[in-house]
């Protein structure tokens, strides 16, 4: 299982990779192998806001209907559109092509509440 030391992670199995005061998110590969095939992505419009914590979109699996969290508050500046067409991109590239939006952040202090690789790691070894 793949978890990059570069990203912050959430109690949820969303990722955060932050790049000044934007951030691109997604869900782990733990998690995209907990839903299975992903068949379906319901993502927020471009400008939407949300606060830390809060749901965000849904992922539609053929084991599950999952609700996303965002991993940190902000401002959507971006959306992967091409998940629209091709869900299973999260399947098979969950920290590249399968990310699911991008985010101009609020408060980067929020981050202090996520975890990095190891403890994120520990938190799936002791089965969340």
């Amino acid at each position: 299982m793949q978890i990059p030391e570069e990203l912050f992670y959430s109690e949820d199995h969303e990722w955060i990779l932050v790049e000044g005061d934007e951030a691109t998110i997604g869900i782990t590969d733990y998690a995209q192998k907990e839903l299975g095939d992903v068949v379906f992505v319901e993502l927020p419009e471009v400008g939407d806001e949300f606060d830390q914590f809060d749901d965000f979109g849904v992922i539609e699996s053929v084991k599950a209907v999952s609700d996303v969290y965002a991993p940190a508050s902000g401002k959507v500046i971006a959306i992967n559109e091409e998940l629209f067409d091709r869900p299973e991109l999260i399947n098979e590239e969950p920290y590249e092509g399968g990310w699911l939006i991008k985010i101009k952040l609020a408060d980067k202090t929020e981050l202090d509440q996520l975890m990095d690789d190891q403890d994120y790691e520990r938190f799936l070894e002791e089965g969340e």
